[in-house]
């Protein structure tokens, strides 16, 4: 029994052995990878993260007379879904009529009013006027009387016949004065009625104005192409519920798919490498396979903060050169936007590259030896970093420290090659010049 367990122990102590043996094997052959040091151009990129938007949109607009009628939000009862066909003329949208209908309502009970006041106006003027009228005709008839009077009392004595005279006159100026009355109130009744008659026209075509608008609250599609949801000042879909002012109601967008935008943005730190017409490599998350080409169209000159995030970025607008119908507005891209390409220098990868301090080294392969040996290092993308001094083409460098780094002492750059490639800090001296 003994035995069995002791050829049970041997077995484990060999596994083990033999599985931290293959651990060290291989950790000690990922610890030994080389690269060369590459020649040629080296390109300076930078890379961002964007979204495809169109160049240019027709705006889908809703009721286009929302302040004359005094409305001034209106929120979206329902729309299409995002990214749907439409022809011209087809729904699109439909806008919450609660508010424009209570207006109507109180608009039509307002014209009643005004109606009804159109309506008696026109008969207390038609009676006043007919009565004016009336005491006109019996004044004209009592007139005649006098005249009749006077004509008979041609026989009477003086003061008869003076009397009788003093009554013609008497009638005869009441009725100039009735007359003139009668125009008066004619015009009287004139402006009354337009008075009335204006406030009912004015009534009437507001009534006639809200129920246009009310028409325009069924959105409709101006032309065919692809329904895109608007987005909001914090960068949300305006959706069912959105809210709609009456100085911007833009329900959705109609883009032009042919021309297509990466808009992006890019941090403070790299911002100040990025300029118009740079040439841009684009790639689309949803298509790998697709590679595209653009160009810079747009840098702003002002940042913003990332929200819940310190950072400031940028704005980028990059034109996309090809165009594909694959392409869609809020599809993701990937865009590496070459800011500079240097020639001729020798380059590496960064983890080739170590540092100490103010000093950078390499771990040099010479042949069955290491060397750890001083470099100058230029400037760098993503991936790579130019070495302006300490190497040459085609030699090898470890990616990881080898075993023992400890005792490898460091092999420094000649100080001819330090003072061609390191700047002397700059003196300032009493005459207020900078020397170097």
């Amino acid at each position: 029994m003994n035995q069995r367990k002791f050829i049970y122990l041997a077995a484990g102590l060999i596994i083990i052995a033999l599985v931290t043996y293959l651990i060290t094997a291989k950790t000690d052959k990922s610890s030994q990878i080389t690269v060369k040091v590459k020649k040629g151009t080296f390109p300076i990129e930078v890379t961002t993260t964007g979204e495809l938007v169109a160049k240019s949109s027709e705006m889908i607009y809703g009721p286009t007379a929302l302040r004359q009628v005094q409305i001034w939000q209106v929120k979206i009862q329902d729309i299409i879904a995002d990214g749907t066909v439409v022809d011209s003329g087809q729904y699109v949208a439909t806008l919450d009529r609660t508010e424009i209908s209570n207006k109507i309502k109180d608009e039509e009970t307002n014209l009643e009013k005004f109606e009804t006041q159109l309506t008696k106006t026109k008969l207390d003027t038609s009676l006043d006027l007919r009565n004016a009228r009336d005491e006109l005709l019996n004044l004209k008839y009592g007139l005649e009387e006098k005249r009749i009077a006077l004509e008979q009392s041609k026989y009477e004595p003086p003061a008869t016949i003076r009397q009788v005279q003093i009554e013609l006159e008497k009638a005869q100026r009441g009725l100039e004065q009735a007359e003139k009355n009668y125009v008066l109130r004619y015009q009287k009744a004139v402006a009354n009625m337009q008075e009335v008659t204006a406030s009912y026209t004015q009534a009437q075509r507001k009534l006639d104005d809200m129920q246009k608008v009310l028409k325009q609250f069924t959105v409709t599609a101006p032309k065919a192409g692809m329904v895109i949801y608007r987005r909001n000042w914090d960068g949300n879909k305006q959706g069912i519920g959105s809210t709609l002012n009456a100085w911007e109601n833009v329900v959705a967008e109609l883009p032009d798919l042919s021309k297509m935008i990466s808009k992006t943005y890019v941090n403070e730190i790299d911002i100040s490498k990025v300029k118009v017409n740079q040439i841009v490599r684009i790639g689309i998350d949803a298509f790998p396979e697709k590679k595209f080409t653009g160009k810079v169209t747009e840098v702003a000159n002002i940042g913003e903060q990332i929200q819940n995030s310190n950072a400031k970025v940028f704005e980028v607008k990059i034109l996309v050169n090809e165009f594909d119908s694959i392409l869609r507005p809020a599809m993701t891209t990937k865009n590496t936007i070459v800011t500079a390409t240097i020639n001729d220098v020798l380059f590496c990868p960064f983890e080739s590259v170590f540092s100490n301090d103010s000093i950078s080294f390499v771990y040099l392969k010479d042949g069955g030896s290491i060397l750890k040996k001083q470099v100058i290092v230029g400037q760098s993308n993503e991936n790579e970093i130019i070495i302006k001094a300490g190497v040459k083409a085609d030699e090898e460098l470890y990616l990881n420290p080898p075993e023992k780094v400890d005792k490898l002492e460091l092999v420094s750059l000649s100080k001819k090659e330090l003072q061609k490639y390191v700047a002397k800090p700059a003196i300032q001296k009493k005459d207020g010049k900078t020397h170097h």
